[in-house]
């Protein structure tokens, strides 16, 4: 789908396409229009061109039917794994090319997860610019693969839901109200902004990002969508973006001065947009498969018409809509779903109960045990706190989608105990209220799940668990002497009570996707030691964390709302270290069950003679300076399983910057991560790691360009933040 080829070339076939447009068909082409799809741009049948199909989530194609719910980002970025990361943005790529989707609306690199509390920080890979922008590219290779085209988001500094939007006067439209409350202002300095928020964006960016969304807030007090310095001079100047700029639905505040400052595509367009997509890419519509039908009738049924009507009636016949309808295009994707939730598992303690043997009778506790209670939706975005029973699967809003098959865990775990005895109370507020009397005979082991839930447009009201989750667990835990937690969350949660006695393991599930069952069965029962590593840290206190939520009330100043990134680069560990808190599990932590060393580390130059400070002048191509991603040099180790069964080592690269680096730099950054294959006990695996310029320079606000620093780098080895095993220097001028 969807253009008529015009010319040989990409270029010319587009240039000569906008020659046939008429003015008023070069205006709808740059908004969005009702339609079948979560964003729609609306055909224009005199030149056969069939409609573009925009369509969300970044875990699964969303609002339609008979597809996979994948585990989240957070999961996927907690597996530490850059092969399955790849993989499943392949199988989702294959759904939605099936179910006629041409842009995706993923990956998600901004929010980042600058805020413990942010609403949507379960959306992105994880806490740290490295590992996120690793997620986003293998996500943008995986899709560009199968040939549908991405849209990595949020452009930028969209760490907060709170207030994200203004206040309308009238309707509380764009069209005709006037703002008397301005959306929060992300104000950021130049290296903050550089060396944190825009690292996983260029490395998308590199990778054959399709298109960038522009974020709701406002960035430095101008809104994203028409900030011209953003999208002009960072994102299309500085990293060579040649792709279009979609605004975030009812994200644009402006018309000609959006399109001026780089706005490409408003969206949804229609009846809600102010004004009016540089569309340069498309589908050959002989092999493109046709928009599902079942997104329209969806559409019609959901609540989200009002805002986002579907095809107007008469019109259906211009989209390139098709049989079959409802089509299954899930295949066997499940498996792979419940590998990845539980290769996104982080085993936090572990007393030695684990792996689960013999066991004839088990206890779950827990309404997050339970199968889903509102529907295949699973989520409701006006409830803060989600729904009551239900395993915690997905949050809510945008990134999320509808499950066509959903394994809870009390259903997964009855299946592997057979014949066993398995006993259930899932009222949180029976166990809670301690009575669990009827529980007999005493079992042998007491599961506990707990979740935690988050929502777009809403931040997290706390960092307990949700239902009194903690309660749950103190109550079970005091009378059961073989307690293992299990948590689904979207991000940290305080774990007051992990030092009771009788919690013999927790285990960090996050959100796995349709299989959370299986994914926690093949954990606790050790079909799958495992691997995943905490990709945000979590505190004792919520006051060790530091960037919180701004939350303001009864403001009168229009121009209240402002968040100053005043921690600059000093972001989770970042801050842990540099304030030498101490955490009750760091970022990059988890537990096998087995061991592993690693060492000794040997670095070497890719170059004998010495490198500039600054990279030589060159074209910008996507992602910046070419020069910036010369390798420098080659990290090597050997990475021993010294245990007694076989599992996969997360071997983790952290940089030290000479000391005469610039004040603000942080003790260490994630440079490098890998997962090893599964190692049989007494087996090793080489690791290496390349070290590239722009991951040894830091941005120089005076020249505006990364700097090499003269002196001796650190390079240190481990396996999560604080255990650094093995270490090196490596110096440059």
């Amino acid at each position: 789908m969807c253009f008529p080829h015009f010319g040989k070339t990409a270029l010319e076939a587009t240039n000569n396409f906008i020659l046939s447009l008429t003015l008023k068909e070069k205006a709808e082409l740059v908004a969005g229009s009702d339609g079948p799809c979560g964003g729609s741009i609306a055909p224009i049948p005199r030149l056969g061109f069939g409609g573009l199909c925009l369509s969300d989530s970044p875990l699964g194609v969303r609002d339609t039917d008979f597809v996979t719910m994948f585990s989240a980002g957070i999961t996927t970025g907690a597996t530490f794994d850059k092969s399955l990361i790849r993989k499943r943005a392949v199988l989702m790529a294959e759904e939605f090319r099936a179910k006629g989707v041409h842009i995706a609306l993923g990956p998600v690199a901004g929010p980042i997860g600058r805020s413990v509390r942010g609403g949507r920080n379960w959306e992105g890979f994880g806490a740290d610019p490295y590992l996120a922008a690793v997620g986003c590219r293998e996500t943008i290779a995986g899709f560009n693969s199968v040939g549908v085209q991405t849209t990595i988001k949020h452009w930028i500094g969209n760490e907060q839901e709170t207030m994200r939007n203004p206040i309308i006067s009238n309707s509380g439209t764009t069209t005709d109200g006037e703002i008397v409350q301005q959306a929060i202002s992300s104000n950021i300095d130049d290296r903050t902004m550089h060396e944190v928020y825009m690292w996983p964006f260029a490395e998308g960016i590199r990778a054959g990002a399709s298109h960038v969304m522009c974020s709701y807030q406002r960035l430095n007090e101008t809104y994203s969508c028409e900030n011209a310095e953003s999208l002009s001079g960072l994102l299309k100047g500085e990293l060579g973006f040649q792709g279009a700029v979609i605004s975030d639905w009812l994200a644009t505040h402006s018309g000609i001065p959006s399109i001026k400052a780089g706005l490409d595509l408003n969206m949804p367009g229609g009846k809600l947009s102010p004004y009016f997509a540089n569309v340069t890419d498309w589908q050959d519509a002989d092999t493109y498969p046709s928009i599902d039908p079942s997104f329209n009738e969806w559409k019609s049924k959901s609540s989200v018409s009002t805002w986002f009507p579907p095809v107007p009636p008469g019109l259906e016949l211009q989209w390139k809509m098709g049989a079959p309808a409802y089509r299954d295009v899930r295949k066997d994707h499940g498996k792979f779903v419940r590998t990845l939730g539980a290769a996104g598992s982080v085993l936090l303690k572990d007393t030695g109960v684990l792996p689960l043997k013999k066991v004839s009778n088990i206890f779950v506790a827990g309404n997050d045990a339970a199968d889903l209670s509102r529907g295949q939706v699973g989520t409701d975005v006006s409830d803060s706190q989600g729904p009551e029973f239900g395993a915690n699967a997905q949050p809510g809003g945008s990134g999320t989608g509808r499950f066509s098959t959903f394994v809870s865990p009390l259903e997964a775990i009855k299946a592997r105990m057979g014949s066993g005895l398995t006993q259930y109370i899932l009222d949180n507020k029976v166990i809670a209220g301690q009575n669990i009397d009827s529980v007999f005979p005493a079992p042998e082991v007491c599961l506990v799940f707990v979740k935690s839930y988050q929502t777009e447009a809403a931040d997290r009201l706390s960092l307990s668990f949700d239902w009194n989750g903690t309660a749950v667990i103190n109550t079970v835990a005091d009378a059961c002497n073989n307690t293992i937690v299990i948590t689904h969350s979207g991000g940290a949660n305080l774990m007051e009570w992990a030092d009771h006695p009788n919690i013999t393991a927790i285990i960090a599930a996050h959100l796995p996707g349709q299989e959370i069952g299986k994914s926690i069965v093949d954990i606790l029962w050790g079909d799958i030691n495992p691997s995943g590593r905490l990709p945000y840290t979590i505190a004792y206190r919520e006051s060790d964390y530091n960037a919180p939520i701004v939350n303001l009330t009864n403001v009168t100043d229009k121009n209240a709302w402002q968040a100053n990134f005043a921690e600059h680069l000093l972001t989770d560990y970042r801050h842990f270290d540099v304030r030498n808190i101490t955490p009750r599990y760091e970022f990059g932590f988890g537990l096998s069950y087995t061991n592993f060393s690693l060492g000794p580390v040997f670095v070497s130059k890719t170059h004998r003679e010495e490198r500039s400070a600054f990279a030589n002048s060159a074209p910008t191509s996507p992602g910046g300076n070419p020069g910036l991603y010369e390798q420098l040099a080659t990290v090597r180790a050997a990475v021993y399983n010294t245990g007694k069964v076989g599992g996969a080592a997360v071997p983790q690269l952290y940089l030290s910057f000479p000391p005469n680096s610039p004040e603000g730099t942080p003790l260490r950054v994630l440079r490098g991560f890998d997962k090893t294959r599964e190692l049989a006990p007494g087996k090793c695996e080489d690791v290496r790691f390349i070290l590239t310029r722009k991951d040894m320079s830091y941005w120089d606000v005076i020249a505006s360009d990364w700097h090499l620093p003269n002196g001796s780098f650190t390079v240190n080895l481990g396996f999560s933040s604080r255990d650094l095993v093995a270490s090196n220097k490596i110096s440059f001028r």
